[in-house]
């Protein structure tokens, strides 16, 4: 999959506790999870009760430089990468968010996705509360009470997760405590690992090794793990437990050097490709995979099949974030800048193309064409993922029907608007099978939400035909 599809995870967060020069080591985490957010990106600092903050719009590397890194001191610290969804984009939205209070400054930070925003945010102004940005994430910092009899603030921040409804990894930091909570359901991930008598947390475990971090264990649904300085603390805020990990973590948001819940990302991939072919099989002279995410799946397909594995798509990895455009037209020119068909090995060829999903269908569409106009005799699609008809509403910014082809078209005529010679997707019970898990969310396949939507599916509904 590529960018201009326009499917995104919301974010990625990273925290460090009891480590010297903190903020840098959030710093290369942050780079290490620049996949789940390239929009903006903030680090958050704490040093003797003082916090210290820098953040901004761009990638890690453009947002942070010598003289914003030199005042982010301490042993503790939490950064965040981020591509808004809910509440938008814009530098007040920027996380992680600080706050201030008598009872004790925190910052926060946020992976997911909250369906009762809108009634919790009503809820809080008839209280009182005055916020300052349109994030979701704005809204736990509101919701925990603040009393200095409570000073491990468990009481508090289970009763205000407890309200929360929806996807969430938060990170809470304060004086001398570093919060991580996972939300029920298990939907977003979350981790720790050991790093010189510290701790570090991440969205994902492919970002402890470029730190020199020892993965410890998954962070559990439903809990909330506290880190100070007498080390590790475990809490759970709900007995109502599931492990309903988002399946597209696996098809393509993680990276392939990641191990979620047990998984690992690329032989994830790998296996559902060779469930691809099994599923059904085909003659044809080399497989192509689109880079990057399909990559492991189109190597699983080749492998099973028997048919050569070629280089027949080659990715421009200097565009950075120039095709992230709102237009149709210029995401179509970003297509043509992002991907080029290498038609020494194309022409002539019956192509299998592996992808790991169709969204709009208008990038699906322009790369066979492009294949095709490379000299490729016949060109079969094949998803490493079923059809995606439903909307999510878990931080995935595909929040409305009409975004989807698969919705309204059924796979012979998606095929037909794409301009394949034939189109397979992955089967849904595959997805378990490849990852080995019974549990799973699949409601962007099925239409099954593990959650309440509240104003969410209504949103998403706007034309009134589901």
């Amino acid at each position: 999959m590529i960018l201009d599809k326009n499917i995104h995870e919301e974010c990625g967060v990273f925290g460090v506790y009891g480590c010297h020069n903190a903020s840098d080591l959030v710093y290369y985490g942050l780079h290490s999870l620049q996949h789940r957010g390239q929009e903006a990106c903030g680090i958050v600092a704490c040093e003797d009760k003082n916090f210290n903050i820098a953040k901004g719009l761009g990638l890690v590397t453009e947002v942070f430089n010598e003289q914003n890194m030199a005042k982010l001191k301490g042993l503790n610290a939490i950064g965040h990468v981020r591509y808004s969804t809910a509440g938008g984009g814009g530098l007040e939205n920027v996380q992680p968010m600080y706050f201030r209070h008598h009872t004790g400054d925190f910052a926060l930070a946020h992976n997911g996705n909250i369906v009762n925003s809108n009634e919790l945010k009503r809820y809080l102004e008839d209280l009182g509360s005055i916020f300052q940005s349109t994030s979701d994430t704005e809204i736990l910092a509101h919701l925990i009470k603040k009393d200095k009899r409570d000073s491990e603030r468990i009481l508090a921040i289970s009763e205000a997760l407890n309200m929360l409804e929806g996807a969430f990894s938060f990170l809470i930091l304060t004086a001398d405590k570093l919060y991580a909570c996972r939300d029920k359901y298990g939907l977003r991930p979350l981790s720790l690992a050991k790093l010189n008598g510290g701790y570090v947390v991440s969205s994902e475990t492919c970002a402890f090794e470029v730190i020199g971090a020892k993965y410890i264990r998954d962070i559990e649904p439903g809990e909330i793990v506290v880190i100070d300085s007498s080390g590790v603390k475990s809490y759970y805020f709900s007995k109502y437990q599931k492990h309903k990990m988002c399946a597209m973590e696996y098809i393509y948001f993680a990276r392939p050097d990641s191990d979620i819940e047990g998984a690992n990302v690329h032989t994830f991939r790998k296996e559902s490709g060779k469930l691809l072919y099994r599923q059904h099989p085909i003659k044809a002279d080399i497989v192509v995979g689109v880079p990057d995410s399909s990559l492991s799946a189109a190597i699983g397909f080749a492998e099973e099949s028997g048919i050569p594995y070629e280089m027949g798509l080659i990715k421009n990895k200097y565009i950075g974030r120039t095709f992230i455009q709102p237009s149709q037209e210029l995401r179509e020119r970003g297509v043509k800048m992002k991907l080029s068909a290498v038609s020494s090995i194309i022409k002539g060829k019956k192509v299998v193309l592996i992808d790991d999903s169709i969204v709009r269908g208008t990038t699906s569409k322009r790369i066979v064409k492009m294949l095709k106009e490379a000299g490729a005799l016949e060109v079969h699609v094949y998803i490493a993922s079923p059809p995606i008809t439903s909307p999510c509403f878990y931080g995935v910014d595909i929040s409305t029907y009409e975004e989807l082809i698969s919705a309204f078209h059924k796979i012979e005529e998606v095929k037909e608007l794409i301009g394949a010679d034939s189109l397979v997707f992955l089967n849904e019970d595959k997805l378990y099978e490849a990852s080995k898990r019974k549990e799973l969310c699949t409601a962007c396949f099925s239409g099954k939400y593990p959650t309440a939507l509240y104003q969410s599916f209504k949103e998403a509904n706007k034309d009134g035909k589901f």
